[in-house]
């Protein structure tokens, strides 16, 4: 799918539906909104509508429905994986966007927690000790270069 720009009035309306717990955690993902469940990337807005990951069930029904179709972020044919666009319409009518939130939030809760990335470790240095500046050598007046230079030469 081509890229579309997330319209504004959406993000109120995908804010209203997303359900509080503590196992929820709103990111910004694509440029909107999206909702990670222990980790896992659960739905969220794209496009006109929503990306969703929902149960092998769940996406016979979308993929049936007028307007629903495979999520595939960059239009190439490389779809996500358990995870569906819903159709536009869906951002009509609220009780049916909290529905779908909600069957993705489940699904989601049935994988695996995700780790948390940790820092990254930085290189220790080599000695514990501060490193000397590098002592600069006094340069030689260009004469001296030039004038040894030419005496080799008349040899």
């Amino acid at each position: 799918m081509a890229w579309v720009k997330i319209p504004a009035e959406h993000h109120p309306l995908f804010q209203a539906a997303m359900p509080s717990a503590p196992d929820i955690e709103s990111v910004r993902m694509f440029g909107a909104i999206a909702l990670m469940v222990n980790g896992n990337m659960s739905c969220g807005l794209f496009a006109r509508s929503i990306m969703a990951r929902l149960s092998p069930e769940d996406q016979a029904t979308v993929l049936a429905m007028d307007g629903g179709g495979p999520f595939d972020p960059m239009g190439n044919g490389r779809t996500m994986k358990d995870t569906v666009m819903l159709p536009e319409s869906v951002m009509e009518d609220p009780k049916e966007l909290r529905r779908w939130i909600d069957r993705s939030i489940a699904f989601t809760r049935t994988l695996p927690p995700k780790k948390k990335k940790g820092v990254k470790a930085r290189p220790k240095p080599a000695s514990k000790r501060p490193a000397k500046p590098a002592a600069k050598k006094p340069a030689k007046p260009a004469a001296k270069k030039t004038a040894k230079k030419t005496a080799k030469k008349k040899r």
